[in-house]
């Protein structure tokens, strides 16, 4: 896995630097530039509306008591596609388009979550269930007491350790 990152942090860098000139050398430096700017832009507005989209699902899920696990992949993928599409280039600005399509990022998620589980490389624990909370009555304070007789009073024999 080491090596695999390796080579990725090696070769992505490459490989855009290569498409950036080609690119370049067809429609100019500044369009060249531009391009990679409004790319930015753009995917980062898209990254934040699927973003709010995804917190508002992940709320209904809670509301209803259930674990959102959906939901918190879908934020996973949109956080990874947030990065590639601020990252400089065509090649992850793609990678990063392709993850803003909510039925390839969810492919794609299904793919990984299921080679993380073969593998046996990832465990999940959630903390509560699928009951519902009781509501809730401010006006109710729980607690224990003690009748204190009026003649110890002040004498130091209502507090505890006495």
């Amino acid at each position: 896995m080491a090596l695999l990152l390796f080579l990725a942090f090696l070769a992505v860098p490459i490989i855009e630097i290569t498409v950036i000139i080609k690119v370049g050398g067809l429609i100019g430096v500044w369009q060249t530039v531009a391009l990679i700017v409004l790319t930015a832009a753009a995917g980062s507005a898209l990254v934040r509306a699927q973003g709010f989209q995804v917190l508002a699902r992940a709320q209904k899920s809670l509301d209803r008591g259930e674990f959102p696990a959906a939901a918190m992949v879908d934020g996973l993928a949109l956080l990874v596609a947030g990065v590639l599409l601020l990252t400089p280039g065509f090649v992850t600005d793609a990678m990063g388009l392709v993850l803003l399509m909510p039925p390839l990022r969810r492919a794609i998620a299904g793919w990984v979550l299921r080679n993380l589980l073969l593998r046996g490389h990832m465990h999940v624990h959630a903390g509560f269930g699928t009951a519902q909370r009781p509501p809730r009555d401010d006006d109710v304070i729980e607690g224990e007491f003690r009748e204190i007789p009026p003649d110890e009073i002040g004498d130091g024999r209502d507090r505890p350790g006495s």
